[in-house]
């Protein structure tokens, strides 16, 4: 089995990486929508403030790792596998130690880029308001997402087009 995860702060690009994986036929586990999923298990609104509420409460309550272990349940002997969304260390170790062939890939774009994309993006659990995209970044660097960036077996730089990220992730999946 192979894993490939992609990691980065938000709006860096990981959820067309994402997407690009799936038009591959590759299976794809998010972290986040297992954070999402269980804020709406409690009967709270999807929103920013509410999923880093629930996501700190169960790594406080479980560990760091609580959601790489919940996505690793998800996780068969995939020939392939996509796990998106890792924030921390203790992810990344939990990962390496149940998969051999884990690749960590980083993908980056500067805040003003990243800002632009979030404003625009319309997810549910996404804020509009420049402050609140800031408090959200400064919750994941808390959280350790630049440890595990500066580990990325491969750094992919998202600020050209579309087409010219989409073309790097496609080489990336495809070897």
């Amino acid at each position: 089995m192979k894993a490939i995860a992609f990691t980065g702060l938000p709006g860096a690009g990981k959820t067309e990486a994402v997407n690009i994986a799936k038009e591959l036929g590759i299976k794809v586990v998010s972290m986040g929508d297992e954070v999402r999923n269980e804020t709406m298990a409690r009967g709270f609104e999807l929103n920013d403030s509410n999923v880093g509420r629930v996501a700190d409460e169960m790594r406080e309550k479980y560990g760091k790792d609580i959601w790489a272990k919940k996505c690793l349940k998800k996780i068969k002997n995939n020939e392939i596998v996509v796990i998106d969304g890792i924030r921390n260390i203790e992810e990344v170790e939990t990962f390496k130690n149940a998969i051999r062939n884990f690749i960590l890939i980083a993908i980056h774009a500067s805040p003003s880029t990243r800002y632009e994309r979030l404003m625009n993006r319309r997810r549910k659990d996404d804020s509009t308001k420049i402050e609140d995209l800031k408090k959200r970044e400064k919750r994941e660097l808390a959280w350790g997402i630049g440890n595990v960036i500066a580990m990325a077996d491969i750094i992919v730089v998202n600020e050209g087009s579309l087409e010219e990220f989409r073309e790097k992730i496609m080489e990336i999946l495809k070897n």
